[in-house]
């Protein structure tokens, strides 16, 4: 009888860890996020206070690179479809953040406890880089479109402009932009009633 109650003790505390990596429900609303995640809006003020990127472009940011999913790695690649060649990248959690760019946020400014899979690392590790890319580049904190493309080029990459031949990149920093405009109003929206 003990080997099933440990057995069921074990498949619980799975399911309670395995909980911690869901995303929200409704992805489409900044005020069902919040609600349902808590920890997520004192993430995002306390990165606001911090570094002075707002809650919603931290949010849009989010969405585009990780659909608020913990433990996002981006897709595993393969040969001739079926040969394994492992991941395109080493990007990881909540800002798919990639390994280099982590390790110098943990030297620089998070501690070696920091963690990607970790929504207040996550969220200091993105308002400290878009912080940086504001004093390096001279982009407001609050220019979501440049920001975006900024963190996801690398700030070398857009001082050489290297997003100008990426139609893609273009339209999905208009979009994080667009969705930023969004929860912005919805933000506002919900902490009005």
């Amino acid at each position: 009888m003990s080997r099933i109650l440990r057995a069921m003790a074990v498949l619980l505390l799975l399911a309670a860890c395995g909980g911690r990596n869901e995303a929200p429900r409704n992805l489409d609303n900044a005020c069902s996020i919040v609600t349902q995640h808590r920890d997520y809006l004192r993430a995002f003020q306390a990165t606001e206070r911090k570094w002075g990127v707002p809650v919603a472009v931290q949010m849009a940011v989010i969405y585009q690179e990780s659909k608020f999913i913990a433990n996002a790695r981006p897709p595993h690649q393969y040969a001739l479809g079926v040969i394994p060649l492992g991941r395109q990248s080493s990007a990881y959690g909540y800002a798919q953040a990639l390994d280099s760019t982590w390790e110098d946020y943990q030297k620089r400014e998070g501690g070696q406890g920091a963690r990607r899979n970790n929504i207040r690392d996550a969220a200091d590790f993105m308002g400290w880089y878009m912080a940086k890319s504001s004093e390096m580049l001279g982009i407001s904190t609050s220019d979501v479109r440049s920001q975006y493309l900024a963190y996801h080029e690398g700030r070398t990459g857009y001082k050489n402009r290297t997003y100008n031949e990426k139609g893609w990149l273009l339209r999905i920093a208009s979009e994080v932009e667009d969705r930023a405009m969004i929860y912005a109003a919805q933000l506002s929206a919900c902490r009005a009633r």
